[in-house]
């Protein structure tokens, strides 16, 4: 799965997405103070399915240290959602 940066008109705002197999993730990161995303300061990260109305599911573990130990959560979250049974 390949995350890019979501670029838009508020550069504070550290976003990545990825989609895959049906399911969209987001990573954010957040700080408890300053620009940007407010909360616990760390990458959180969150999916849900692409073709449903449905709300973001946070990642277990989020918020992370770092961007890559958030992308391997993702990976792994999307494991267990493709995985037969």
């Amino acid at each position: 799965m390949q995350f890019n940066r979501v670029s838009g008109p508020v550069e504070d705002l550290h976003m990545w997405s990825a989609t895959s197999n049906g399911f969209s993730f987001v990573i954010s990161f957040e700080t408890r103070s300053g620009p940007g995303l407010r909360g616990r300061h760390g990458y959180l990260a969150s999916w849900r399915p692409i073709h449903q109305s449905r709300c973001a599911i946070r990642v277990g573990g989020s918020p992370f240290k770092t961007l890559v130990e958030a992308e391997i959560a993702c990976t792994a979250m999307l494991a267990h959602l493709i995985r037969p049974g």
